[in-house]
């Protein structure tokens, strides 16, 4: 199958209408455009499997070839989002430490942003737009993953309801969740010392997601392109302990890095 690239403009944004109201998207999606950000999509006149698309962004995506595998020409608002916020704290860190391979722990940080913005846009969207792709595709796989860590149904409900009432606060829990997870597996040295890092965890208001986000490709990425570095993990750390410390950890992140990467209107 031939591919070709081509930048977020040439690109028809799926659910953008429901995503379009929210504070931080407008200003998500001109950094990613300013990004130079490539996507690679099928010849014209062919589509790829979605299955197909997945494995080849989860096998071999690279900071070097910096480019995502569409279906088509299509691409979900989300996933603007989703690889907006990868740009935005790569560029940060980045320009805090300089140029040089990233730690694990700054691969942990820079996911664990992305992927608790789901959840958040699941808080802002359930409430303003429920009928939405978004909500009527991603909400009901949560609730699978849920279920099958044991959380029934009524208890599922009450989570949406916790976090409908306070997206904000759901994305840095489950950001700060995410991290704490994914830096302590990665320190384990075999299944028996990584299972008792999930039990540890299940309590948490959000520990019947964890798996919803595939932690171990981010464990397997990092085992490939990860190399330590002392000083870059201290600068990230001290990003994590600023978020945390913050009344509210996604305005620090729009209003000190969103605002900068995007920039002026």
């Amino acid at each position: 199958m031939a591919f070709r690239s081509v930048s977020l403009d040439a690109l028809v944004i799926d659910d953008e209408a429901a995503f379009a109201s929210l504070p931080l998207y407008p200003a998500l999606k001109k950094a990613l455009a300013g990004a130079d950000h490539g996507f690679l999509i099928p010849a014209r006149g062919t589509e790829a499997s979605w299955d197909r698309a997945l494995f080849l962004n989860l096998t071999f995506w690279s900071p070097e070839a910096g480019a995502d595998v569409l279906c088509n020409d299509h691409i979900p608002a989300d996933v603007v989002a989703h690889a907006a916020w990868h740009h935005v704290v790569s560029h940060e860190v980045g320009r805090a430490v300089g140029a040089g391979p990233p730690t694990a722990e700054a691969l942990f940080f820079g996911e664990s942003i992305a992927s608790a913005f789901d959840l958040y846009l699941v808080g802002r969207l359930l409430r303003e737009a429920p009928a939405c792709d978004f909500i009527t595709t991603q909400v009901p796989i949560m609730q699978e993953v849920a279920a099958d860590a044991g959380m029934a149904d009524r208890a599922f409900e009450a989570m949406l309801q916790s976090v409908c009432a306070a997206p904000e606060r759901a994305f840095e829990d489950l950001r700060a969740l995410l991290l704490d997870v994914t830096i302590a597996l990665w320190g384990c040295r075999g299944a028996v010392e990584a299972a008792d890092v999930l039990e540890r965890h299940e309590t948490h208001r959000f520990g019947a997601l964890l798996h919803h986000y595939q932690l171990s490709n981010w464990i397997l990425y990092a085992r490939a392109y990860a190399r330590e570095a002392a000083e870059r993990t201290r600068v990230v750390m001290g990003f994590d302990e600023a978020l945390r410390a913050a009344d509210d950890g996604l305005a620090w992140l729009a209003r000190n890095w969103l605002a900068t990467t995007s920039g002026p209107e």
